[in-house]
């Protein structure tokens, strides 16, 4: 069965206005304008960026019920001695996982677009002038920015559409002063086709496999957490249905199918025992699995909670 069509779901995706609030952050420490390039010469740049010798480029194979475990551990390892960076594909999904690791007490900034600018031109700045620090950040922070001097950029969620998404984030990482920066690419075991998108690309990755030893089973202990914190429940909610939305949106669709999922699984990474009983306005088999009520006032209600743009 095909997704419902990206109009049911796509409500997070800033617009192009919104993209380039982020290149005045980029020009922050020169105080100039970055030099005008046409889209292909941009990609070509960052493709070339991309492939430099002191980038390393990796990908670690996770399943959806870890994600957050992973994370957790791994920030958990960096935050005292490196500069990471962290991408998701929604706001909520940033805003959820900030608010998370922070009370975990791991320390992290967040940038998203709907944060009035000198917010996010102060957080860029800190992040830029830090010797070790943590920035989440939705996918389109991401473009625009030059990142000086950081030691990882982990995708988290999927890129927003295309490779040269994925082009256009890494290859505008700097080389780290303690030592060569690696980006880190996400990827669940059906997603791997992703890695022939890239190859084409002429972008090769190397795979960065996880030890469970280093991954503390910690999954009983954050559903705790979640469940016990109204506003950590609720902000987890809101994200576990951006993250199925934007998945949903996505313009690969043979390949991030939301078909695929096991929102049992996904709902773990979101610190959930079971999915959320929310309605994330999809049509058939994907409704069902997450307990929409479709009652006979459905109608309405499904129309009156679905994010759109005219209700984020």
């Amino acid at each position: 069965m095909s997704p419902a069509a990206s109009s049911t779901g796509s409500a997070e995706r800033p617009t192009e206005s919104e993209q380039t609030v982020y290149c005045t952050a980029a020009t922050v420490e020169t105080g100039q304008e970055p030099a005008e390039q046409t889209v292909d010469e941009e990609q070509e740049t960052c493709r070339r960026q991309a492939n430099a010798e002191g980038l390393q480029l990796g990908y670690s194979v996770v399943p959806s019920e870890k994600w957050f475990l992973v994370l957790h551990a791994f920030l958990k390892r960096k935050q005292s001695s490196k500069k990471v960076m962290v991408l998701f594909s929604s706001r909520s999904s940033v805003k959820f996982h900030v608010q998370l690791l922070n009370f975990l007490q791991i320390e992290c900034a967040d940038i998203h677009e709907k944060q009035e600018q000198h917010d996010r031109t102060a957080t860029f700045s800190a992040f830029c002038a830090a010797e070790k620090s943590i920035l989440l950040c939705t996918n389109v922070a991401a473009r625009g920015l030059d990142l000086p001097h950081v030691d990882y950029i982990v995708q988290y969620d999927p890129p927003a559409d295309e490779p040269e998404d994925y082009i256009h984030h890494v290859g505008r990482t700097a080389p780290g002063d303690k030592g060569k920066p690696t980006v880190l690419l996400f990827l669940l075991p059906q997603e791997l086709e992703f890695l022939i998108s890239l190859r084409a690309a002429n972008i090769h990755l190397t795979e960065h496999q996880f030890n469970n030893k280093n991954v503390p089973n910690l999954q009983a202990h954050f559903e705790k957490i979640v469940g016990e914190n109204y506003f950590l429940h609720q902000s987890a909610q809101q994200a576990y249905r951006s993250y199925i939305l934007a998945y949903n949106s996505h313009a690969m669709k043979d390949i991030f199918n939301v078909h695929s999922l096991s929102l049992k699984d996904v709902a773990a990474s979101f610190c959930f025992r079971n999915p959320p009983k929310v309605d994330i306005g999809l049509e058939g088999r994907a409704m069902k699995k997450v307990g929409y009520n479709r009652g006979p006032d459905s109608r309405e209600r499904r129309t009156r909670r679905r994010i759109n743009a005219a209700n984020p």
